[in-house]
């Protein structure tokens, strides 16, 4: 029985793109539509086998969606990868979904330096991408390395097992064991649930150590739905058993997808917007690389951008002035009442001492 797609939302809500990445046969576009509930992304058409031999460049086609989780209303953008890994090179792949990423970014950075904005325009930034690794059960490639190492600069990337199901459950366990090792050893900056000890709270620390715990996602898709026990779910038959997708010990679907499209959808943007399009935007503006062929920026609004650099930079110098001062102020209001618990410590002990002479009998 084929899952049904979720109701469209008339009203779109919050702006989310997820770019997905991997070789054919990875399970990018089953575990899209799956996440989606509908048919959002094509399934690969096998040509003739005469023609098999013949390359094809990599795409990138974005495709949106409207979402509802928990009562949040999504407008998800899919960016999907076909041809990705294809071909015996794949230094193009790299370089277009790097160019692809950037595009995005000028983009937006011509829309800010404009003197009039546009109410229409639309930000396509890329918020996460799930770079899904086939199940070899071995250790990463070349090409698993290279590509988050170039990605990480310019996006979240989440490390993804497709397919999952083809492996045993310690399989998994150990493949995930050294695939964290390579990123580790490789320093390749993924997106790994961050959090801080002394500024946030210990339920969320806790949430962030159990979904760090499970990278790489390993995960499993079905665009069927299956009768199990009188409930139709999502899952796959096979000749040894049923593997149901939103199972926590067969999946971590569910995981995975509460947390990009709900508990740490916000955290992706931020970082997107406040972290990786700011860095990607000083190293732009300082290096005067700005080029309005390629961001449509006018010439005159060009000449606005050695401004923009200043005004930034005095915004940050303020900010941080105005926080050691308050940090300053803190420190003083501590010893000053430091001193004060001290100085009526003292008048006490003075107080018991004087009480003490005169009622000495001596």
């Amino acid at each position: 029985m084929p899952i049904t797609g979720r109701r469209r939302n008339k009203v779109k809500g919050i702006q989310f793109t997820l770019m997905v990445v991997g070789t054919s046969g990875t399970g990018r576009t089953t575990f899209v539509n799956t996440l989606c509930e509908s048919a959002v992304l094509e399934h690969k058409a096998y040509e003739a086998p005469e023609n098999a031999h013949l390359e094809e460049n990599i795409k990138i086609k974005p495709a949106t969606v409207d979402l509802e989780e928990d009562g949040l209303r999504i407008a998800l953008t899919v960016v999907d990868t076909p041809g990705f890994g294809d071909n015996i090179s794949n230094e193009d792949s790299f370089q277009q979904i790097v160019t692809y990423l950037e595009r995005q970014y000028d983009d937006i950075l011509a829309e800010q330096t404009r003197i009039r904005r546009n109410p229409r325009f639309r930000d396509n930034r890329v918020h996460a991408l799930l770079y899904f690794i086939p199940p070899t059960g071995h250790a990463l490639r070349e090409m698993d390395i290279e590509l988050m190492r170039r990605l990480s600069p310019r996006v979240n990337v989440i490390p993804v097992i497709g397919k999952a199901d083809s492996l045993t459950r310690s399989e998994v366990q150990a493949f995930k064991k050294r695939i964290m090792e390579d990123i580790e050893f490789y320093e390749i900056p993924i997106y790994n649930f961050p959090y801080d000890v002394e500024e946030d709270d210990e339920e969320t620390i806790q949430e962030n150590m159990e979904l760090r715990s499970l990278l790489p996602f390993a995960v499993i898709g079905s665009e069927d739905e299956v009768e199990i026990d009188g409930e139709y779910v999502r899952a796959r038959i096979y000749p040894w058993g049923i593997a149901e997708i939103e199972n926590p010990k067969h999946s971590d679907f569910v995981r995975l997808r509460s947390a990009i499209l709900g508990s740490h959808l916000g955290d992706l943007k931020t970082l997107t917007e406040d972290v990786l399009y700011e860095t990607y935007r000083t190293e732009k503006l300082s290096k005067g690389q700005a080029d309005p062929r390629h961001s449509q920026i006018l010439p005159a609004e060009l000449a606005n951008q050695s401004v923009l650099i200043k005004e930034d930079q005095l915004r940050r110098v303020e900010e941080k002035l105005h926080e050691s001062e308050l940090r300053a102020q803190r420190e003083i209001n501590e010893k000053m009442q430091e001193l004060r618990a001290k100085e009526e410590t003292l008048r006490h002990m003075e107080s018991r001492l004087a009480n003490q002479e005169h009622g000495s009998p001596y």
